[in-house]
């Protein structure tokens, strides 16, 4: 490990370049060429030196020195640097400069070609790579700290008029949002009562090539803040965050932070700015979809959550995520549509429940206690988001399966139209070596008791039906490729705490599976592994059952059956099939 003998190094630009130099990476050495005609040379590109006193550090910006490197942070990004004991000696001149912009100094201790100047100038094209450094500008810090183009985004809000809309103008909410935006910068304008807006319930509107409008008010738990919108859908948020709500005295506190909030975003959605929302990457949230601010006071916290609706106006408000990919991602929208103050859907918990042999989680879904199990918890939590969705859009009239991308959705709707079909019965000899169907199939006679029987039926080739009865009441069912699968499935369904129809089902294996590669070493008695190979068959399994039963129509699209929970399914990307006289 190289070691910088002499403290003095730091900062003598004859010992810092002589430290460069040292720790500079050799270029591997090259055969001669013969010697060719060449092409006038391009001309270089401008000296990064020469070109820096039109830079600045955003505000923000922070320094560590490490012992051979330097560690960069800024509001986006961070950048960690090593390979030399100079580079911290480096940041030391470079940094008095970037602040100040006088750059004299440092291009007499930095002439060209020397060694420092090469050093210097690949410091600061990391400064540009990471984002780290804005245009001079004497535009506001906080422009600086976000904007691409501080000047172009103050440009926009000095033209911006802002105005603060409440029914009682001299309403606490509205005078603390006329106070913030005012401290940004922007002079509200003056407005009267609007007896339009429900009595503490105020709108923050900008005039622009469009408007746009926030809405905030206190509510008897905290507060919020909408994501930016069209006057109409800022108020169609709020009305659907807390409808019909009486006027709420909010602390001096609260209502400085609800007002501070709105203004940001309204300031960032004028300026062109990413919204407050995506600055903290929040996993919680889901990109390309809005969020809304909910402060609570007890215990005091504020948090963006995603919104998924129920009102779109907006165009951009109509975006729906593609499918997705893979389990993660599709348990990651899951948590939107069961958020526990924005959700439409109760999340599902393992809580109390036992988690041998399997996995069981609950929730509720039209009004009764729902509790599912699975081969893992994260499986075991699909199923229920999935199913108490279907359990809320269902009624006797008409019925729906919900997947959570079309495969898995049509493989559900298609093992549930199989129930009726006639049936052929094989053999325990079919499925008696499979490990996966053997270990399930003696837990449930361990778990159910001496009473269990099972029996199996081929229904095609490539199908095969399981049901689990106790004594000669069905438990559990299960349609699958192979007679094993069948029995395993059967099996997990009839130990779920109330069990479902088909659920679980070998139709979230390829969610489960996708982009994974199991280990040479896991076979069928791993789960893993096992479901990998029940991945590869759904396609041939959908294609069997598909000939043997009526088309499945398609997701439902807008229209007289869509709900809002059938629009929020849709904007994640999960599939809703109608289910003409089917399940559940």
């Amino acid at each position: 490990m190289k070691r910088l003998t002499d403290p003095t190094a730091l900062t003598n630009p004859t010992a810092l370049a002589a430290l460069a130099e040292r720790d500079a990476p050799v270029e591997p050495a090259t055969p001669a060429e013969p010697a060719t005609l060449t092409a006038p040379e391009t001309p270089t590109a401008p000296d990064a030196v020469d070109t820096l006193a039109d830079w600045r550090l955003r505000p923000g910006v922070a320094f560590t020195p490490l012992r051979n490197g330097l560690h960069l942070r800024g509001r986006r990004a961070t950048v960690t640097l090593e390979g030399s004991a100079a580079l911290p000696g480096l940041w030391r001149l470079l940094e008095q400069p970037l602040r100040t912009g006088d750059t004299s100094p440092l291009t007499s201790q930095a002439p060209p070609g020397s060694p420092l100047r090469r050093a210097l100038t690949q410091l600061i094209t990391h400064l540009h790579t990471h984002d780290l450094l804005v245009p001079s500008t004497t535009a506001p810090p906080w422009l600086r700290a976000l904007a691409d183009a501080p000047d172009a985004a103050a440009t926009a809000l000095a033209h911006a008029t802002p105005t603060v809309l409440a029914a009682d103008p001299a309403h606490p909410l509205a005078r603390a949002a006329a106070q913030a935006l005012t401290r940004s910068g922007t002079t509200p304008a003056p407005s009267g009562p609007a007896p339009q807006l429900a009595p503490g319930r105020v709108l923050l509107l900008a005039d622009s090539a469009h408007p746009v409008a926030v809405a905030l008010a206190t509510t008897p738990t905290g507060g919020y803040v909408t994501h930016p919108g069209s006057p109409a859908q800022a108020l169609a948020d709020a009305a659907a965050l807390h409808p019909d709500q009486p006027d709420h005295t909010a602390s001096p506190l609260l209502a400085d932070l609800l007002a501070g909030a709105a203004a940001h975003r309204l300031l960032c959605a004028l300026a062109g700015l990413p919204d407050p929302a995506a600055e903290g990457e929040d996993a919680r949230l889901l990109p390309g979809l809005p969020a809304v601010l909910i402060a609570e006071l007890e215990p005091p916290q504020a948090m963006y959550h995603p919104w998924l609706g129920p009102d779109r106006l907006d165009p951009d408000r109509r975006t729906e995520l593609a499918p997705p990919p893979d389990l993660a991602t599709a348990l990651h929208r899951a948590s939107a549509l069961t958020d526990p103050r924005t959700g439409l859907l109760a999340a599902p918990r393992p809580g109390r429940l036992p988690q041998l042999p399997l996995a069981q989680v609950e929730t509720t879904a039209a009004g009764r206690l729902l509790r599912l199990g699975g081969l893992r918890l994260d499986l075991a939590r699909l199923d229920a988001t999935c199913h108490a969705a279907e359990l809320e859009l269902s009624s006797p009239e008409a019925r729906f399966t919900v997947g959570a991308d079309p495969t898995h959705a049509r493989g559900l709707a298609l093992r549930r139209a199989t129930l009726g079909l006639p049936r052929h019965g094989l053999p325990t000899t079919a499925w008696g070596e499979d490990p996966q169907a053997c270990h399930w199939w003696r837990t449930a006679v361990t778990q159910l008791g001496p009473s269990t029987r099972l029996r199996v039926e081929r229904l095609a080739d490539g199908v095969h039906r399981a049901t689990v009865l106790d004594g000669r009441t069905p438990i559990g069912r299960a349609v699958e490729a192979t007679p094993a699968d069948a029995v395993t499935f059967a099996t997990l369904n009839a130990l779920s705490p109330v069990p479902a129809p088909l659920i679980p089902s070998g139709a979230t294996a390829p969610l489960v599976t996708a982009g994974q590669q199991p280990a040479d070493w896991e076979d069928t008695g791993w789960t893993t592994g096992w479901l990998a190979q029940v991945a590869a068959r759904e396609r041939a399994l959908q294609a069997a059952l598909h000939a043997l039963t009526d088309p499945i129509p398609g997701p439902v699209p807008p229209g007289p059956l869509t709900t809002a929970l059938t629009t929020a399914l849709r904007t994640v990307g999960y599939t809703v099939l109608p289910t003409p006289g089917g399940h559940p």
